[in-house]
């Protein structure tokens, strides 16, 4: 956790950028090893809340509960970073302080209705298609204004900005290109919504590059937990 931290401190200061917030993917992970590193993160950050991003649902759930059986684990804020099925929305709503993925108007609606009354707002990300690729999730970039004006209609949601997993590229250019895209697509974001303040964008092999464009988020699993088997 330490290392990982110091590299991107390191690679945000290269790029005179503020670092980003780490977002540990924790996806298929163990409670245990998620208790083990929230752990280790507030010993290094007393005034930081440790951060991890789910794929599913359901996962999520089981993990929550059995780490609610640890003693000892401080306060995770916990972030969807996967597909969102309309009829998950209810139990997202609860389990969740993030959702990263939202990409079309019926999910706005069906968080809304569902986030649990006398909660903080749910913080939403627009997720974006930045490279048009088929079959991925994610809206067009001409779609994020209307789906921005739709979020901060609901007082019990909270736009804070944009997350993309841009196409796979051998390329550092290529990728870096899509990175920049992205964080065009932010400027115009906030030039109508000031108060939106997250980029997520960048992962385990690609984070420098998403840095250095801007990113204010990474989302990092492998280089924390290693690599699955």
């Amino acid at each position: 956790m330490c290392d990982t931290l110091q590299r991107i401190d390191n690679v945000a200061q290269s790029h005179r950028r503020p670092a980003p917030r780490l977002l540990t993917v924790s996806k298929t992970q163990p409670a245990r090893a998620v208790a083990g590193l929230a752990t280790a993160f507030t010993e290094l950050d007393a005034d930081g809340i440790p951060a991890f991003g789910e794929n599913y649902v359901q996962e999520a759930a089981a993990k929550q509960a059995e780490l609610a059986t640890i003693a000892g684990v401080p306060p995770i804020e916990w972030h969807l970073i996967g597909h969102l099925q309309s009829n998950k929305a209810r139990e997202a709503a609860t389990l969740f302080d993030w959702v990263q993925t939202i990409d079309r108007s019926k999910l706005i609606a069906a968080l809304a209705r569902h986030r649990p009354a006398g909660r903080t707002p749910l913080n939403l990300l627009i997720q974006v298609n930045i490279d048009d690729e088929a079959g991925k999730h994610g809206c067009r970039p001409d779609q994020v204004a209307a789906l921005a004006a739709q979020i901060a209609g609901h007082p019990n949601l909270r736009l804070r900005g944009l997350m993309a997993i841009p196409a796979p590229s051998p390329d550092d250019a290529v990728r870096r290109q899509a990175f920049a895209a992205m964080r065009e697509c932010f400027e115009i974001l906030r030039s109508a919504h000031p108060d939106v303040d997250t980029l997520s964008m960048g992962m385990s092999d690609d984070y420098p590059l998403a840095i250095a464009e801007g990113a204010t988020m990474v989302r990092i699993g492998t280089a924390l937990f290693g690599k699955r088997g």
